[in-house]
């Protein structure tokens, strides 16, 4: 047996062994960030308390580790020459006018998941960029995604990177940059599903949604979209009336079959910039969008089994496919969660609201965090607790259920905008230079789990 299929064999074992304690994509395998509840999975932390592990990241990029067996996958991009560096807060105006200075470096990095060290990299690009971004983003927004055999890697405007887990380049497909609206660059992460891996990329140009074959990379399909300013991660839906593919958009909301068809779409009025991705709890998908400077910031429980206009002329409550609608009810960056019955928001400028998940019903209103901060990463949940991450690397612990708590605050100290993984026992949370191991090692296998709800 020759040593490549050997190390392919191990992968799938190993995975296969192993698939509850994945992280396969933006805000896991499931795509809600709620993780199971682990008895080494704590509540309170710091820079060195209930930290396994720090390892450091060159460059800058905000894709979540990827997580499969002992091994976390990130990406990253180093400049030769200094550009601008980002900061916290609300960017209300444009992007970077020019491409960034000198030449950069696309990479692909892999590490130990038990002892934090580097296990390979690989560089996927050298070269100078040829399109802008937004000032707060970078050249490596997106989240890979795995079928627990192969990481799959996109950088939006440059191209599509297929590996092996041990860091062999299967292949590649490059991507035509387009200009994006106020030259913020792409982020949209990739998904995968049934061989297929599935990329939006919305722009002002040429938007469309793509299905590449996860073996050998090739194309096979690819839809034009009438969209140009929605960045949301498309979600896979498996749900009792098939499977289908969900993706925002400013334009319209839509659903696609598994070979690009258009199965149903209604224009939700959604605001100037969509960027929370969609997700499915209690048997519905909820799709979101919050621009700050937008009166309707609408969020969307939607039924499985819809075909073709689900809503016409923002008659929203008339459709037998909308189960719920709140008009103003979403964050502008963040995604929201579902954790038990309720549905809390995450607001940028520092707020928390808590809706009843299956009726859209308020549970509270706007509540302020203590101390303030502002949010781009999306909330995650475990042991009856919602965590909130804040760019300036405060996390706060809000317990679960209809009353607004805050049960303890973990500083990092460093600028955070990306969602952190959760897999086992073990909590990674990426700051702009470093990813830390977040776990409790004095923690009992025989605790009891909390609920999940209270």
């Amino acid at each position: 047996m020759n040593r490549a299929l050997l190390l392919s064999l191990l992968a799938v074992w190993t995975t296969a062994a192993s698939a509850a304690d994945n992280f396969t994509r933006f805000r896991g395998a499931d795509a809600t960030g709620v993780a199971d509840d682990h008895p080494s999975l704590p509540t309170q932390w710091s820079k060195t308390d209930n930290v396994a592990w720090v390892a450091d990241v060159p460059g800058q990029g905000w894709g979540s580790p990827i997580i499969v067996g002992d091994r976390v996958f990130v990406t990253s991009v180093l400049a030769d020459e200094e550009n601008l560096k980002p900061q916290s807060g609300l960017y209300m105006g444009l992007g970077v006018r020019d491409p960034a200075k000198g030449v950069h470096h696309w990479m692909v990095y892999c590490f130990d998941l038990n002892t934090g060290e580097e296990v390979w990299k690989h560089e996927a690009h050298t070269g100078r960029p040829v399109v802008p971004r937004h000032p707060k983003s970078s050249y490596a927004a997106e989240t890979p995604t795995t079928d627990g055999e192969r990481l799959y890697v996109l950088f939006g405007d440059l191209g599509l990177y297929c590996y092996q887990l041990d860091g062999e380049l299967l292949w590649s497909q490059m991507i035509q940059p387009q200009k994006t609206n106020m030259d913020y660059g792409a982020a949209s992460s990739p998904v995968v599903h049934e061989g297929q891996v599935i990329v939006v990329y919305d722009n002002e140009e040429d938007s469309w949604i793509a299905a590449f074959d996860a073996e050998t990379g090739k194309q096979r399909w690819r839809t034009a979209r009438e969209e140009k300013r929605s960045w949301a991660t498309p979600f896979v839906w498996e749900n009792n009336a098939g499977t289908e593919i969900v993706v925002a958009g400013e334009n319209a909301n839509r659903s696609y079959s598994l070979d690009g068809k258009e199965r149903w779409s209604f224009n939700g009025d959604m605001s100037m910039l969509v960027i929370p991705s969609p997700f499915a709890a209690h048997g519905m998908c909820y799709i979101s969008s919050g621009y700050v400077g937008d009166a309707h910031r609408p969020t969307f429980a939607i039924l499985p089994g819809a075909e073709g206009e689900i809503a016409v002329d923002g008659k929203f409550e008339d459709s037998d496919w909308i189960k719920w609608y709140q008009p103003q009810a979403s964050s502008y960056n963040s995604t929201q969660i579902v954790y038990g019955d309720y549905l809390y928001t995450v607001y940028d400028q520092g707020f928390m609201t808590c809706h009843n998940a299956l009726t859209g019903e308020e549970v509270y209103d706007k509540r302020r965090f203590s101390p303030k901060g502002s949010f781009t990463a999306s909330p995650w949940a475990y042991d009856g607790k919602v965590f909130c991450l804040s760019e300036d690397g405060l996390t706060y612990v809000i317990k679960a259920g209809p009353k607004f708590e805050i049960l303890a605050t973990n500083p990092l100290d460093e600028l955070c905008i990306t969602t952190p993984s959760v897999a086992g026992g073990k909590l990674l949370i990426r700051t702009l230079s470093q990813i830390y191991c977040v776990t409790d090692p004095s923690s009992s296998s025989e605790r009891e789990p909390a609920p999940s709800e209270r």
